[in-house]
């Protein structure tokens, strides 16, 4: 009997084992489980997403990198600034218990799926390379209970739909540094619950009056084309609106006849009429709505009149002003002003409209204050922008003290680097923080231009980009002035290349491509997005600084005034590789002085050669020079590759490299293609790379090693 038992009961046991792992091991709900995997072959199964798998594991049990649980559903995607390339599927909107998706700072390209979670809450998709016009699918207005959306710093153009409605439960929007042109759509004012809004750095026009009843504290709106008059209600935030076109002095009170705000009553009348007199049937003669109807074409038709006596007055000299008065139509302008009076008093929904006392409507209103009602005639003035008002500084000031004790009186030991404009120390404080502090030399900054360094510091600190160093803090005090940075432990692009020892590794082709896109990105941010563009005129790789995972972050960026062009000049003749042609010849820097720099960057990539050695046979001292008649011949090409990689390269992947470096130092300027055209060349070479094979170069061009098919490290 007891044979039996086990015989039927073991079985069983094993069953359940097979059949329900999840009951016991905790796996994964096996369509979320089905989604990550798809997803992991669409960002090329990269080796930086530990743990995951295209066939097969757990995220959940398993731990996959970046991935938070609760069950067995899929909660959380964080998989930030990673190196990821490719595309991250159009399976998301299966992952019905997804909360938080952040694959933010990433070389993703393309647009933006359609399909995501309607579970969703945050959304972050900030600088991951995403192009073209109205890729914001219409499928976000289906989100409603999200409350985060980040789509910064990507390449988006066009016109944003008018499509957030339903997003009720939002309270940050981050739309900033993209190409995003046109209005603002009406449903921004049903975002009930805005607080944090970020539109700067784009081509957004028309007025911002959409925005007036929300619950907004933070609103940046700087560097737009946004015109018309700043709403009241949004002049007691945190606002930032600098680089617009909104007029100056008091918004004009409505035309006259406006009826007021105050919405009417439409159930009114919808229900049974209580009036007996009535009878249910239609009533002959003119109706309520008729009289109403007259009163306003009555209204209308004066404040037409007076519009345009108005109008007259304004264009004789202020000397006949008087004479005006005693016209005709002078007394019906009155009586208009009274009944304004009136609707004032009797409308407390307009009490913000009409703010001015009667006083002043009865009196004709300043000659400058009606030209901005004429619209052809202010639209031919030129816009004249002179700095009046710093913009704010978003850095913090530190003390000379405070300096000299994070940098122990800037000793040698804390000296991290120098260059032209000044040295630069390693500062550690109190609280444990380390930065990179730069002390620049006197003779760059003479103390009487102590003001042209705040303006400096204020430029440096709107820079917001992924890929261009931080401006932490800054110092003016006793005539010093100090910049305060992000600190990058890796060092320069310029140390990896030729400064290796025997404890740093080579940079593999991967991190190689992934270092010129981003610093490709970052001079497209400069050149194309800030308004006015910046030119930095000392692009090398020494300024190109690397963190933990290679990220790179361009630094010295807007600090090209403080040294002569002429003597930047002549730093780029006297040898160091970097200067385009014409700045040699001119001494000026444009910004495709600036793209002839980071070809030259990006050949230092390929080939690990200085952009000029002097210790080098005469033919080969200047990189450019001897590079680019090879650029195009495959076999030449495999010999020029720096040898640290080992051979270990796909070779189409370095024929277009090298395709997008002859554009760049090409030596006419004007046939140097825009950093953005760069950029999408430097995206479609990852997004066309070839990842089922590997391949090496050798003096023959090209040859596959198989013996490498189980890794990932060269796959591009």
């Amino acid at each position: 009997m007891g044979e039996e038992v086990v015989a039927v009961v073991l079985p069983l046991l094993i069953g359940i084992l097979v059949f329900c792992p999840s009951s016991i091991n905790g796996d994964t709900d096996p369509s979320d489980a089905s989604v990550l995997r798809s997803m992991y072959s669409s960002l090329n199964s990269p080796g930086q997403l530990t743990k995951w798998s295209s066939s097969g594991g757990d995220p959940c049990g398993d731990s996959w990198k970046g991935i938070t649980c609760s069950g067995s559903r899929v909660t959380e995607i964080k998989i930030s600034g990673l190196g990821l390339y490719g595309t991250y599927g159009f399976q998301l909107g299966s992952l019905t218990s997804l909360t938080n998706f952040d694959i933010s700072n990433n070389n993703l390209g393309g647009s933006i799926p359609y399909a995501l979670p309607a579970s969703l809450q945050r959304l972050d998709l900030s600088a991951c390379g995403f192009t073209g016009s109205s890729i914001i699918p219409y499928s976000i207005n289906q989100l409603t209970s999200l409350k985060y959306l980040n789509l910064s710093h990507n390449q988006i153009q066009g016109s944003l739909n008018d499509m957030f409605g339903p997003l009720s439960a939002l309270s940050t929007l981050d739309l900033s540094f993209n190409s995003i042109t046109g209005g603002l759509p009406e449903s921004f004012s049903s975002l009930s619950s805005m607080t944090n809004m970020y539109l700067e750095n784009n081509m957004f026009t028309g007025t911002i009056d959409v925005l007036a009843n929300l619950p907004l504290k933070n609103l940046d709106i700087a560097n737009n084309q946004f015109n018309g008059w700043i709403p009241e209600q949004l002049k007691n935030i945190n606002l930032q609106r600098d680089g617009n076109s909104f007029s100056s002095g008091p918004a004009p009170p409505p035309p006259p006849g406006t009826p007021p705000a105050s919405r009417p009553n439409r159930n009114h009348n919808s229900g049974g009429n209580n009036n007996p007199s009535d009878g249910g049937g239609k009533k002959s003669g003119i109706g309520g709505g008729g009289v109403a109807g007259i009163v306003i074409a009555i209204v209308v038709v004066g404040a037409i009149v007076a519009f345009f006596i108005l109008k007259r007055r304004a264009k004789k000299p202020s000397m006949d002003i008087e004479k005006v008065d005693n016209q005709p139509f002078a007394p019906f302008a009155s009586q208009e002003a009274h009944e304004l009076k009136s609707i004032q008093t009797s409308s407390t929904a307009n009490t913000k409209i009409f703010e001015n006392p009667a006083s002043t409507i009865l009196r004709p209103p300043p000659i400058d204050r009606l030209k901005s009602f004429d619209e052809e005639e202010y639209s031919r003035k030129p816009i004249v922008t002179k700095k009046v008002n710093r913009a704010p500084i978003n850095a913090t000031s530190y003390s000379i003290a405070d300096l000299q004790i994070a940098t122990a009186s800037f000793s040698i030991d804390n000296l991290i680097g120098e260059g032209t404009i000044g040295r630069v120390y390693r500062a550690q404080f109190a609280d444990g923080k380390v930065f990179a502090v730069k002390k620049i030399n006197s003779s760059a900054l003479p103390n009487h231009l102590s003001g042209d360094f705040m303006d400096i510091v204020s430029d440096i600190s709107g820079l917001r980009h992924p890929n261009i160093t931080e401006l932490v803090g800054y110092c003016s005090e006793h005539g010093q002035h100090l910049l305060v940075y992000e600190f990058l432990k890796n060092g320069s692009l310029n140390d990896f290349l030729h400064l290796s020892d025997e404890y740093s590794k080579p940079l593999i082709w991967n991190s190689r491509v992934k270092i010129a896109l981003g610093a490709a990105r970052a001079l497209e941010y400069l050149h194309e997005v800030c308004s006015p563009s910046v030119v930095h005129k000392n692009f090398k790789s020494a300024n190109i600084l690397l963190d933990t995972e290679l990220n790179p972050h361009l630094s010295d960026c807007g600090l090209a005034n403080l040294v002569s062009s002429a003597d930047q000049a002549l730093d780029h003749n006297a040898g160091s590789g970097y200067g385009a042609p014409e700045v040699a010849m001119s001494g000026q820097y444009t910004i495709k002085s600036d793209v002839y720099s980071f070809g030259v960057v990006m050949l230092e990539l390929l080939s690990g050669r200085k952009p000029f050695d002097g210790s080098r046979a005469r033919s080969e001292q200047s990189l450019v020079r001897w590079a680019t008649p090879q650029l195009h011949d495959i076999d030449a090409l495999a010999k020029m590759v720096d040898p640290a990689l080992e051979g270990l390269y796909p070779v189409k992947s370095l024929s277009r490299f090298a395709d997008v470096i002859a554009l760049c130092v090409q030596p006419e300027p004007e046939f140097r293609p825009p950093m953005s055209e760069v950029v999408e060349a430097l995206v479609r070479l990852v997004q066309r790379a070839n990842m089922s094979k590997r391949t090496v170069g050798n003096e023959q061009g090209a040859s596959l090693r198989a013996d490498n098919a189980g890794t990932n490290d060269y796959e591009l």
